[in-house]
């Protein structure tokens, strides 16, 4: 499954994002990541940096050891570094940890890193200079991305390895990609877009390589694409339940008030919505229908997709907390101390991310068994099997189920948490990690094949409600329906290549369009 790399930055299409004025939004992070929106540093916290650089410097000829001022890292902390060695001592940490390896990570992910690290350096809680945070926005504004790798981050300590590649091109070392996708040398990068190179001074490398930024980014970009998903999983529900001659009885607001989740009483409400007026729906509701109840996929649709929106809702109030905080090892009190700590330690995102992981496998999970339905002449209520056109000629969308089903399994594995898991390193002085990024890395694999799974079902639903005609789906649902068809599906009919239509259902579905195309009729969905 992809993880939507993204060459090239698109032109800038949001309003710049102003840093150092308080924590910066989900949104922000988005729009710098995704929109290539320029960062702006605000002139409060310019002072605020210059007033903390001069507690740093003001020890840099203590005898006392300071870690990362005068002082080696990690294990090595013990050592007292001179004066003369100090340079070398920032300049080394940077190169050593730039220790990364395997595939390319997301320029997405990159500038949501880039930017949260500015955003810390930006409270004068680090101690860094004003030219090196000024050096930080102008890379980022100028589109050159430095090459990070997707192995070499234990979350804790930071996501280290991560934030030193962008420390190294900070630095004029290094591989980048420039504004156009263009991998170059970080040097030539710099001198293209007239950016001068920093040369670190004391507590800089440990400033810019502390944080949890990488995963908290991933985050960021989870949830954003994860609130399409949840209506869209609402959206692909109500057209399986109407579908499948199914009732929308059991989504009434006065049961749902019986066990009043907040999630699952906004799903229940988007699925009365999407359900209202479907002429499919009053065809069955006779005194012929014999059905009691449907089936668990059907009718527990809300209590699966609310369980997700308050799974989320915690994890954006994670997020939110650590959107405002200042990760970093020592950092500048406020009242001018110098103290180590143990913030950089991932475990509080590293559990969202896992926690999430688990819903989207569940949400994926449900969301095949509802198509699976519709290509069981058993239990599909008169549609054909597998919705073949000539069944035994065609096969219709037998192997769509199959590879919805490659999808789920592999997102159950997914689900399995990386924060259970600790390796200890630097000769045992960071001796319990949190694997937030393997977390994060995790998740956004996920996200992508719930993405396809609920492409599928929309794709398959919307096969199983066109072969109602002449009876009509709800509008909202024949909504999205239509909007399929203008996207390029050509609907019912004989076996065609199926790859091109899910992919194109794909695209539909991520691009916010299904969701679009319901809430014109039924506006916004919760």
């Amino acid at each position: 499954m992809s993880t939507s790399s993204l060459l090239t930055v698109p032109p800038p299409t949001a309003q710049p994002v102003t840093v150092g004025r308080g924590p910066v939004s989900i949104a922000e992070v988005v729009a710098v990541a995704r929109s290539g929106a320029r960062v702006e540093i605000a002139e409060d916290a310019l002072a605020e940096v210059r007033r903390t650089r001069a507690v740093i410097e003001a020890l840099a000829d203590d005898p006392q050891p300071h870690y990362g001022v005068s002082t080696g890292f990690g294990a090595l902390a013990t050592r007292h570094i001179p004066v003369e060695l100090r340079t070398q001592l920032q300049r080394s940490l940077i190169r050593s940890h730039a220790a990364g390896s395997g595939p390319e990570v997301e320029r997405e992910v990159v500038r949501a890193l880039m930017l949260l690290r500015i955003s810390t350096l930006a409270t004068g809680r680090t101690g860094v200079r004003e030219v090196t945070l000024r050096t930080y926005v102008d890379l980022l504004n100028a589109g050159i991305t430095p090459v990070v790798h997707e192995y070499g981050s234990l979350g804790c300590s930071g996501d280290l390895a991560p934030l030193a590649h962008c420390a190294l091109a900070l630095m004029g070392e290094g591989t980048v990609r420039d504004a156009t996708g263009t991998l170059l040398p970080a040097a030539d990068a710099l001198a293209t877009a007239g950016i001068a190179p920093v040369v670190l001074a004391e507590k800089e490398g440990l400033a810019l390589i502390n944080g949890t930024d990488g995963m908290l980014g991933m985050l960021c970009l989870a949830l954003t694409d994860l609130d399409n998903l949840v209506r869209v999983a609402d959206v692909t529900a109500a057209m399986s339940v109407e579908g499948q001659l199914g009732t929308d009885d059991v989504f009434a607001a006065d049961l749902q008030r019986l066990r009043p989740h907040p999630g699952q009483i906004a799903s229940a409400a988007n699925l009365r919505a999407l359900m209202a007026g479907s002429e499919i729906r009053e065809s069955h509701r006779t005194e012929e229908c014999t059905r009691v109840q449907d089936a668990y996929s059907l009718r527990c649709s809300p209590q699966v997709a609310g369980g997700a929106r308050d799974t989320m809702a915690y994890a954006r109030a994670v997020a939110g907390i650590e959107l405002g905080s200042a990760v970093d090892n020592p950092v500048v009190t406020l009242d001018g101390r110098v103290e180590s700590n143990g913030n950089f330690h991932g475990a509080p995102v590293a559990y969202v991310l896992d926690f999430l992981a688990i819903v989207v496998a569940d949400l994926a999970s449900i969301a095949e068994r509802r198509t699976d339905r519709f290509l069981d002449k058993a239990r599909s209520h008169g549609l054909n099997p597998f919705l073949a056109d000539d069944p035994g000629v065609d096969s219709g969308h037998m192997i769509a189920q199959y590879t919805q089903a490659a999808i789920v399994s592999e997102l159950k594995r997914l689900a399995a948490p990386a924060s259970v898991d600790s390796i200890p390193s630097s000769a045992m002085q960071e001796d319990h990690v949190s694997m937030g990024w393997s977390s994060a890395r995790k998740l956004r694999r996920a996200v992508d094949g719930l993405t396809r799974v609920l492409a599928i079902e929309l794709l398959t639903a919307g096969r199983g409600i066109e072969l109602r005609a002449p009876l009509a789906p709800a509008p909202a649902t024949g909504a999205v329906i239509a909007g399929l068809r203008s996207a390029g599906w050509p609907g019912p009919g004989v076996d065609r290549w199926l790859a091109p239509e899910i992919e194109t259902a794909v695209g539909y579905v991520a691009s916010g369009a299904a969701v679009a195309a319901a809430e014109s009729v039924t506006g916004p969905l919760n």
